[in-house]
């Protein structure tokens, strides 16, 4: 579990220090799971030291809202004064994301339908 851990942890530092020494505009968290990504695919025997504790982490991952959730009850004053706002951001983003990803799996089966006919 310790080497999983490590290897994740070191991924993600890896990440923050490559987006931020860079100046990319992509969170160093994110550049961190390519680069975990790359590394699984890289090498096919990572997969089997990683799963297990990868399943437990997936597993609790609703304890890793409770921060969040602490954040929004920390910050109910400014909800309270900008809740129009942020419902309308909310609502907006929400269905935009829909629709790319209406959009996207529209695109994909189109290519896929054309290259078997």
């Amino acid at each position: 579990m310790l080497v999983t851990l490590g290897l994740l942890l070191s991924c993600q530092l890896a990440g923050e220090l490559v987006a931020r020494g860079a100046g990319l505009p992509v969170p160093g968290p994110v550049v961190g799971l390519v680069l975990l990504l790359t590394l699984l695919v890289w090498r096919p025997g990572l997969r089997a030291t990683v799963r297990p504790t990868v399943t437990v982490i997936l597993a609790n991952l609703s304890l890793f809202f409770v921060p969040a959730a602490v954040g929004v009850v920390a910050n109910l004053d400014i909800l309270s004064e900008d809740w129009a706002a942020i419902l309308t951001v909310l609502l907006v983003s929400t269905v935009l994301a829909m629709l790319v990803a209406v959009g996207t799996f529209v695109m994909v089966r189109k290519t896929l339908v054309g290259r078997d006919e």
